[in-house]
C-alpha cells in the first residue's frame, strides 16, 4: 500500500483505505476502483492524496522525469520553503499543495 498524490493517481487503481473530504465524510470507500470521475470529485473536494493497494502501486517518491531526488537537495529546498509558510495552516489542502509545488520547483531549480 502507498500514499499517492492526486497527480499520480490513475483510473484503475484500487483504494486501500476510504477517501474522505476535509470534514471526514467518505467520498469513496476502500476497495473501490478509481475512475476519471472519482479523480475529478477528489480534486473538487480538496483531496490531495489517497492510499492505494500494492497491486496498483506506482513509485511516488520519484519526480515525473524518473530521476531520484538528492536527499540533501530536498532537505535544503524544504527548509528554504518552510520558512515562507510559518504563518500558514500546513494541514489545509490548498496550502499543502502549494507547499508541495514550491518545494518541487525549488528542487528542480537546484535549491
Amino acid at each position: 500500500m502507498a500514499l499517492i498524490h492526486i497527480d499520480k493517481l490513475a483510473a484503475g487503481m484500487v483504494l486501500q483505505e476510504d477517501v474522505c473530504d476535509r470534514s471526514g465524510r467518505v467520498l469513496l470507500p476502500a476497495g473501490s476502483e478509481l475512475t476519471e470521475k472519482h479523480l475529478l470529485i477528489f480534486r473538487t473536494w480538496g483531496v490531495l492524496e489517497a492510499e492505494i493497494t500494492a497491486e496498483s502501486d506506482c513509485n511516488s517518491e520519484e519526480p515525473d522525469d524518473g530521476e531520484p531526488v538528492d536527499p540533501v537537495l530536498l532537505a535544503a529546498a524544504e527548509s528554504a520553503v518552510m520558512s515562507l509558510f510559518t504563518h500558514n495552516d500546513l494541514e489545509h489542502p490548498a496550502i499543502k499543495e502549494l507547499l508541495r509545488i514550491c518545494i518541487a520547483r525549488k528542487v528542480a531549480n537546484g535549491a
